[in-house]
């Protein structure tokens, strides 16, 4: 889903395989895994989607870089 960012342009979640996938505005796009769904539901209602990923995100789950 496209989100409100100056760093993130799209967030997407797969709840079965608790998989994050985040998509920069740079376009460079990242999957994030083991990530609980609330923590997708907090990063989806942050006022600062930027602060909350390195907050919360990076760095703190196993992540591969996707094509783009």
């Amino acid at each position: 889903m496209d989100v409100d960012s100056a760093a993130i342009q799209t967030i997407d979640y797969d709840n079965e395989r608790a998989k994050l996938f985040v998509r920069f505005v740079s376009g460079e796009r990242y999957v994030y895994v083991g990530v609980p769904a609330e923590v997708c539901r907090s990063f989806l209602d942050a006022d600062s989607k930027g602060h909350f990923f390195h907050a919360e995100i990076r760095d703190q789950y196993p992540y591969n870089r996707l094509d783009s």
